[in-house]
């Protein structure tokens, strides 16, 4: 698709996302159709978006949303701002973690069998008492109101629609009850960032257990955060202007800390002196904070809220101790988000966690980390008995075959989404989820496989 240098369709150049015109049927609230096979994984979810894909085509109408992945982060960037952008596409140091993710990903190669009957396939799974259409979830980004004013909502809508769990992560730009309330009883995982203040940890997990959640998925590798030099360039960091920050603010026990800093007379912090964009910084603090703008303006409730946050966001003390006063605060499943080593898969088989997720943070966080795929089939052998998760690089249905066949249960995605979200709402969210899940059916078809429970090692060979 040719677009302005705003990422919008050139004057001239129609488009369509693939949900816009279903072969029969209208679309509901959920985005599907009464034919459509996202709900119905063995009719064939792969060819029914493809084939949508290239109806509209002939009727001159391309997709919103660009398919290929280089292309959709492309377009992502034109759309957003270089803050933004930066923030969501940049990580730790020289950036060579993420690259390695996406290297490792290469090195993995399929290798088909023929003359296999795949005209049924069937992608379903299940995970945490959940049913879902394939083995994938929309990993945890934080601060989604930098790619669009819909924010978590709009990716919790994407998510029902495409019928794929949600993980909400604790830096959303919405509660979680309102992303809840979005989703019904729509499958979805909290992911918690275990703050230094105990009591705060425990008002967040019973939030999300009355709110619905069904697991709660501890992040361990950002105790505190990593070295990324496209926002230090910048100076940007979004919480320092009220951004990302809705699950503190909402939260009774991070009120009352705000109200004791406010008492003891320091609700900003140490002094720093204010430069050009100082009004910009206060009037997104006022934006952000709940209640209307012009009173937040007026009151040193939002500038006290954000010193608070950056006082308790990180605990790097945190220990497998720990992690028994998780199992005292709640009955959801509990998952480990980051493991990367066999050692600490182990030790949390033994311990009896639910589940783990290998993850080096999309690369945020340590440069020179070994890439998660890397990582994966040793710690999937090394707890056996646990349900092991994948996020790292993830861009297509291909990457999702690649990573059950080396031992993940279900996958991850991530950056993708988000810049779907960037350049056309929930729809554009939805379409991207859809274009995964269509490569990934076909990819099973094509690869000899009818069922997610065919993905196994032989699948594929591991290049040097």
């Amino acid at each position: 698709m040719t677009t302005s240098s705003t990422g919008r369709p050139a004057q001239g150049q129609a488009s369509v996302g693939t949900g816009d015109t279903a072969p029969a049927g209208a679309e509901n609230l959920r985005g599907q159709t009464a034919t459509d096979p996202l709900a119905q994984p063995a009719s064939g979810v792969g060819r029914w978006v493809q084939s949508l894909i290239y109806l509209n085509g002939a009727m001159g109408r391309r997709p919103a949303v660009p398919v290929a992945p280089d292309r959709l982060a492309a377009a992502a960037r034109r759309r957003l701002s270089p803050r933004a952008y930066s923030y969501m596409a940049g990580s730790a140091g020289m950036e060579s973690t993420a690259r390695a993710n996406r290297q490792a990903l290469d090195r993995v190669k399929i290798v088909p069998r023929r003359l296999v009957d795949v005209g049924a396939r069937d992608t379903s799974t299940s995970l945490f008492g959940a049913a879902m259409n394939a083995p994938l979830y929309l990993a945890p980004l934080g601060v989604l109101e930098l790619a669009h004013r819909e924010a978590d909502v709009g990716v919790a809508r994407a998510a029902q629609a495409t019928g794929v769990p949600m993980m909400v992560s604790t830096q959303a730009s919405r509660t979680m009850e309102e992303i809840a309330a979005t989703m019904g009883d729509h499958p979805r995982w909290y992911q918690l960032y275990w703050s230094s203040n105990d009591d705060l940890v425990a008002s967040l997990v019973r939030r999300a257990e009355a709110a619905g959640y069904s697991a709660i998925a501890v992040t361990l590798d950002t105790h505190l955060l990593g070295w990324r030099p496209r926002d230090l360039d910048l100076g940007f960091l979004p919480f320092a202007h009220g951004l990302g920050m809705a699950q503190y603010t909402s939260d009774p026990v991070f009120g009352q800390l705000v109200r004791d800093r406010l008492r003891a007379g320091t609700p900003g912090g140490p002094a720093v002196r204010p430069g050009p964009g100082a009004l910009a910084t206060l009037l997104s603090m006022a934006r952000a904070y709940p209640g209307r703008t012009l009173d937040n303006l007026r009151s040193p409730r939002p500038r006290a809220a954000v010193q608070t946050f950056l006082d308790v966001f990180a605990r790097p003390t945190l220990a497998w101790a720990d992690l028994a006063t998780l199992r005292e605060l709640t009955t959801m499943p509990v998952i480990l988000k980051g493991v990367m080593h066999p050692d600490d898969a182990r030790r949390a088989q033994d311990l009896g966690i639910d589940g783990i997720v290998v993850s080096n943070h999309g690369g945020r966080q340590i440069d020179g980390e070994l890439a998660a795929l890397d990582a994966l089939p040793d710690v999937a052998a090394a707890a056996p008995e646990v349900p092991v998760l994948f996020e790292g690089g993830i861009r297509g249905g291909a990457d999702v075959l690649k990573a059950l066949a080396l031992g993940a249960r279900a996958v991850g995605l991530g950056r993708p989404y988000a810049y779907g979200l960037a350049l056309r709402g929930w729809t554009g969210a939805r379409d991207v989820v859809r274009h995964v899940l269509a490569e990934f059916d076909l990819t099973m078809a094509l690869a000899g496989l009818a069922s997610v429970a065919e993905i196994t090692p032989e699948v594929v060979r591991v290049r040097p």
